[in-house]
């Protein structure tokens, strides 16, 4: 997956993001595995609550097809 640029970032609407602020994107299947990826790492090392890992999971998997659109913790 290519680096998203700055210019592509600010170009993505704001519900295509799993987290306020522009984190974690999940537009494209290629970016939600990379959001699972990286909310796994931002957890392990404090940089996120597990509430807020659990909703980047949750957007993630919708992207990818995995869950249905109600919300519930794995």
């Amino acid at each position: 997956m290519a680096k998203l640029s700055t210019k592509a970032r600010k170009a993505i609407p704001a519900g295509k993001f799993a987290l306020p602020g522009g984190k974690f994107p999940v537009e494209n299947k290629s970016h939600a595995r990379a959001a699972l990826s990286g909310a796994s790492h931002s957890l392990a090392v404090g940089n996120i609550s597990p509430a807020q890992a659990a909703t980047v999971r949750h957007k993630a998997e919708q992207v990818l097809g995995e869950t249905d659109s109600t919300y519930h913790n794995k």
